[in-house]
């Protein structure tokens, strides 16, 4: 009963999140906990968990006597991965991706230069597998595979920097590459130099060559907005 229930709140999120994210419910658009419940034909306990949730974002918040708002998009978590997806379902996706790959930019070239400085034998080997993998699955238009190396490699350059606060980017980075996935904001088969830099990224911090670390990873940022300069304008 436990488990069915939370597969209902879960079918709740899962249209009622995008849809707040998307405009369907601007900011300030009162919802009424009663109507929802008739409309996805769920019990009043099943919707409870999911305006829960929904608050734990900062998407909307419960007032006595008003009922459950949705809070101003200043206000909403937007570093949740999962208003992350559901904000990239949505019609300002390219707005959005634009937004998460200036976030990478700042911080992922910092990421590599400490990465090159701190990274133990372990996690420069992670980068090396994981560089490799992005090679072998660079053709054939194997994005999913490719998917997976591509945010492992990722997570690894911001937990070997060191630095907590850019370890915790991670989920970030893995909805923003995983939305670009989903939504075909990648070209069939992964760019050939960007996947030579990402080869790169692990020899220099590999070698502790912090310069070449920061500059290379910058450089794939570039990239990264270059590409949706043309598959998302």
């Amino acid at each position: 009963m436990e488990t069915q229930r939370r597969g209902l709140h879960g079918k709740v999120l899962a249209s009622l999140g995008p849809a707040i994210t998307g405009g369907e419910y601007p900011p300030g658009s009162v919802l009424r906990t009663d109507e929802l419940e008739a409309h996805f034909q769920v019990s009043r306990t099943v919707m409870r968990e999911a305006i829960r949730v929904l608050e734990s974002m900062n998407l909307v918040e419960s007032r006595r006597r008003v009922g459950v708002t949705v809070r101003p998009t200043e206000e909403w978590n937007v570093f949740d991965p999962q208003v992350i997806t559901w904000r990239l379902q949505g019609e300002g996706r390219p707005r959005q991706l634009r937004s998460l790959t200036m976030l990478r930019s700042a911080v992922e070239p910092v990421a590599a230069r400490l990465a090159a400085e701190h990274a133990t034998a372990g996690q420069c080997a992670e980068l090396t597998e994981h560089a490799l993998g992005m090679v072998a699955t660079s053709r054939g238009q194997q994005l999913d595979a490719y998917l997976v190396h591509d945010i492992a490699f990722h997570r690894v350059v911001l937990r070997a920097s060191g630095n907590e606060m850019f370890a915790r980017l991670g989920d970030v980075v893995a909805a923003v590459l995983t939305g670009r996935t989903e939504h075909q904001v990648m070209f069939s088969d992964p760019d050939p130099p960007a996947v030579t830099l990402h080869v790169q990224v692990a020899e220099a911090v590999r070698e502790g060559d912090a310069p070449r670390a920061e500059e290379l990873t910058r450089r794939i940022a570039v990239g990264a907005m270059a590409e949706l300069d043309v598959l998302a304008p």
